[in-house]
């Protein structure tokens, strides 16, 4: 926490050792009020945010060592750094340190393009947030490589050139979030000379050299997010030159009722440029290009439960059923893009969705033990083999079995997910506050109000259960905001504080704002009640889904865990170290154990009824994400359609359109939490 905790950390932690952090001081919330965005009329005291002529931010990301993460949370973050993320440098050819363009000043090397800062953005933030002996000191050896083999001119990186002159840019935006996040654990100036240097050499290139091949023009706009994030630290006006010329350059997101590719990736990670640029331009089409973007993708392809939309590589036309998947890499692009429109708009639309995508989708890429992944998930889903399902999908291979040696951009691309996600669980406010976003257990410690330090203790097990419980430890009495987010799904949101209730009336998709001289030992409790809601996708034949509060239901399907071979059922243009051994990293195919054909029956006049919420045990092993370890379930009823089947590519059938007529008699049904279901029907069909 050095880039947080200033000079007189040990005698703020002295002081809250003697005060102890059960003291109890009585006091209450002077005001309480219900906002939809906060007021950019001032400036954060303490933390690094848009600089004029930039848009101010309504929230502001805290670095990245201002929260210590607990709970299930935590708990996904040592699964990583145990399983697949913490160990894949022994596994991946790309991570090897023979022969690795990183390593070399001249840029040159068989191995270096975009997988070792994929990785790399994943876990070195792992490992400044777990604070790990071993993975910090990894990360800080390509962390050097990248500053000390810069060139002369200012390029750095791999050089890769895709025509006479055109240098390919993409390799290094994903490097550059890395030296940011050192930057923020470090404080290391070379990272700010460094950058420096360079973007002063990407002004230098004609436009007609700059971002001309398909990756780094799709994504210029991350390359856009760093050039903003050096300006807000050194103010150089030649900076916001650039990004300009990176907008111009950068593939037109603004497009009306058209997207420039239809890439699930550059879907999920570059829709956002518009709203990139917006924070420079003031042009509120820029705003509405990316609101329509998102809008667009989704009425089309993601008329479908889990947060995400059909692109099994691209989305197609005609290929828009629930069982057609995405990336784990768009997974992760677009928890991302949600956390910076979070901080950029205020809108906690972008945090609904990012907890969709997070809660309901992510888990669901990996076996339990993060030690495997697959390339493609799909809300329905009940084969995860190592067969050829194409045309059913878009690429022909092995593209959905759990493999640790398959798929070079999700297998290193995916540890960022879970500590992004982290990162962003709190936010600073102009108005020198702080604003709980992403409600995990942990613990976050900021500046605010007049400065002083205040660390907030919470305790919670959302998203499987509704409070949220808070402790302030602070050494004096501090006045400033706290904004706790009420998400879209909710309604009759309550708060107390010190036990005596706050009076605030609050929608889903607000804030509620507590103004208070906060002392040592006071306690927030959040209660979001969650309830039943059936959704019906009239687009996708009349299915239907099932959530409560943030969590989507599928079907329990029994799953049978199959041993294979990693390197006899990776994709085709993987490849591993010689050393790699598959007996310690195996894949797995899954297959049904179960029924999966069902439909449900639903009460026409309630849908909710049909449902009964069974609560069961918190796992022992802090994992709620998996079918075994499920603390919440539902019990419902249906009726099998034998018609449904598996079909001719080897996977779930396209849904038939409800009501479905079918002479099966009634069954009980367990429907388990989506995101620890790697088997599932999320969109079900409705019998008669």
């Amino acid at each position: 926490m050095r880039d947080i905790l200033s000079s007189g950390h040990k005698a703020f932690a002295l002081c809250l050792a003697v005060l102890g952090a059960n003291v109890y001081n009585s006091s209450y919330a002077q005001t309480a009020t219900a906002v939809k965005q906060t007021d950019v009329s001032s400036i954060n005291s303490y933390y690094v945010s848009n600089k004029a002529p930039l848009k101010p931010q309504p929230f502001i990301k805290l670095p990245l060592t201002a929260f210590k993460p607990g709970g299930w949370l935590k708990k996904q973050l040592e699964l990583q750094r145990d399983g697949l993320t913490g160990n894949l440098g022994e596994i991946s050819i790309w991570l090897s340190k023979t022969d690795n363009a990183w390593l070399n000043k001249d840029g040159k090397g068989k191995y270096g393009w975009e997988e070792l800062p994929y990785w790399l953005k994943g876990y070195g933030d792992i490992a400044y947030m777990l604070k790990d002996p071993k993975m910090l000191a990894d990360t800080k050896v390509w962390i050097d490589a990248a500053i000390n083999n810069q060139r002369e001119n200012g390029d750095f990186g791999p050089l890769v050139e895709k025509g006479e002159g055109k240098r390919d840019l993409w390799t290094n935006m994903p490097m550059l979030w890395c030296l940011q996040s050192y930057y923020e654990y470090a404080k290391d100036p070379r990272v700010l000379t460094m950058m420096t240097k360079y973007f002063k050499w990407q002004l230098s290139i004609p436009d007609d050299k700059l971002l001309e091949d398909y990756w780094e023009k799709s994504r210029g706009g991350d390359n856009i997010v760093s050039v903003y994030w050096l300006y807000n630290r050194t103010g150089d006006k030649w900076l916001l030159d650039l990004a300009t010329k990176l907008d111009k350059n950068t593939a037109d997101w603004r497009q009306t009722n058209n997207l420039p590719n239809w890439h699930n990736v550059n879907v999920a990670e570059c829709f956002r440029e518009p709203a990139t640029y917006y924070q420079q331009s003031n042009n509120p089409a820029d705003l509405k290009a990316t609101y329509d973007n998102f809008k667009l993708i989704r009425e089309i392809y993601g008329q479908v439960p889990g947060g995400m939309f059909g692109a099994d590589e691209n989305a197609r036309k005609g290929y828009d059923d629930p069982r057609q998947a995405v990336e784990t890499c768009g997974l992760v692009e677009q928890m991302t893009s949600d956390q910076f429109l979070l901080q950029s708009t205020g809108d906690s639309f972008w945090a609904d969705n990012c907890e969709d995508v997070a809660f309901n989708t992510f888990p669901a890429a990996f076996t339990p033990d993060y030690k495997a992944l697959r390339y493609l998930t799909a809300p329905n889903m009940v084969i995860s083999d190592s067969k050829n399902h194409s045309p059913g999908i878009d690429n022909s291979g092995p593209f959905l079995t759990m493999n640790p040696f398959s798929s070079r951009c999700c297998q290193h691309n995916h540890a960022a997910g879970w500590v992004y996600y982290a990162e962003n669980t709190w936010m600073a406010t102009p108005d020198n506050g702080i604003a709980a976003q992403l409600y995990s257990e942990g613990e976050v410690t900021a500046k605010v109000g007049s400065g002083g330090l205040v660390k907030i203790l919470t305790t919670t097990k959302y998203p499987f259960d509704a409070t949220i419980d808070m402790k302030v430890i602070t050494f004096a009495k501090n006045s400033f905001p706290v904004y706790l987010r009420v998400p879209a799904w909710c309604s009759n949101a309550s708060v107390l504080v010190n036990g005596k209730a706050v009076k605030v009336v609050a929608k889903g998709g607000e804030y509620i704002k507590l103004e208070n001289e906060w002392k040592n030992g006071d306690k927030i409790t959040l209660h979001l009640p969650m309830q039943l809601h059936v959704r019906e996708w009239a687009k996708n034949k009349n299915s239907a889904s099932v959530n409560y509060g943030p969590l989507t239901f599928s079907l329990k399907i029994d799953e049978d865990y199959v041993k294979k071979d990693s390197k006899a059922t990776a994709i085709g243009d993987s490849q591993w170290q010689a050393t790699a051994d598959p007996a310690k990293w195996p894949s797995y195919e899954i297959y049904p154990k179960s029924a999966w054909n069902y439909g449900l029956l639903l009460n026409k006049a309630n849908p909710e009824q049909s449902f009964t919420v069974v609560k069961g045990v918190w796992p022992k092993d802090n994992n709620p994400f998996t079918n075994a370890s499920a603390p919440i379930t539902l019990k419902a009823k249906g009726k099998l359609i034998p018609e449904w089947k598996v079909d001719q590519y080897g996977l779930c059938g396209v849904l038939p359109v409800s009501p479905v007529k079918t002479a099966e008699p009634v069954a009980n049904l367990t429907l388990v939490p989506m995101g620890g279901a790697r088997l599932r029907i999320s969109s079900f069909p409705v019998t008669e």
